[in-house]
């Protein structure tokens, strides 16, 4: 089991792989800062261990410091690798993130508990834009869906839950360039619901009830992360 001194030592941004995903994906970095700060809040509001959460999602997305171009939040001058490959190939190198990071993980010695939130921050999702993509590219042929979809587990834990929430949330807001109330409210309702829909919550100890309460906060911190003013009503 975690100790908060173990946790706590690898939570410091300081650590070697930390630093490393820093200078390497200076974007995925600062991605996994804003989904520690999600996380972390939600499971305070709903029980949970916040240090657990704040640590599992600083290092969620490790994997993706050994190419990190293939990610939007890398991409800084206009140049994106994906235009030279195919849609399957694309879904392939963002989905072996995952096990990319499981491995980078566990070659620094990280613990099983903060690599149960690598395995299980996508669940069993898609790589919807690719699958999608891929279809329309081929619309007369029979696409296996397979090759588009995370392997999986799906999180088991509240903290796992609430840590693939923030990160499907925070990744989708960088996309509203200046988001109202509204648009931020509909984009979390519309990819936590969604994620629950697809079942990948079934196997942790997570209520409706709780989703709800994670849903909100996330709503209110991404209004004060992007500065929007809340529309209050008119008194007329």
């Amino acid at each position: 089991m975690p100790t908060d001194f173990s946790l706590l030592e690898l939570a410091d941004t300081n650590n070697l792989l930390l630093r490393n995903l820093g200078m390497q994906a200076p974007g995925t970095f600062q991605h996994s800062l804003q989904v520690a700060n999600l996380s972390e809040e939600a499971i305070i509001a709903i029980g949970g261990n916040s240090l657990l959460t704040r640590t599992g999602a600083l290092y969620h997305d490790i994997g993706k410091m050994k190419n990190p171009l293939y990610f939007t939040e890398n991409q800084t001058s206009g140049y994106n690798p994906h235009d030279e490959i195919t849609y399957r190939e694309s879904a392939r190198v963002i989905i072996d993130h995952v096990i990319d990071g499981i491995e980078m993980a566990r070659k620094n010695n990280l613990p099983e508990y903060v690599i149960d939130f690598i395995r299980t921050h996508h669940g069993t999702t898609t790589a919807r834009y690719f699958y999608t993509m891929e279809m329309k590219e081929r619309p007369d042929d029979e696409i296996d869906k397979a090759h588009f979809t995370y392997p999986g587990p799906r999180p088991f834990s509240k903290e796992t839950a609430v840590v693939m929430m923030a990160d499907s949330v925070e990744a989708a807001s960088r996309s509203l360039g200046k988001p109202d109330e509204k648009q931020i409210n509909e984009l979390v309702d519309n990819i936590v619901d969604t994620q629950v829909k697809e079942k990948q919550f079934d196997n942790a100890d997570i209520t409706l009830r709780d989703i709800t309460t994670v849903k909100g906060i996330f709503k209110r911190m991404l209004l004060n992360i992007y500065h929007v003013r809340v529309a209050y009503p008119s008194l007329g």
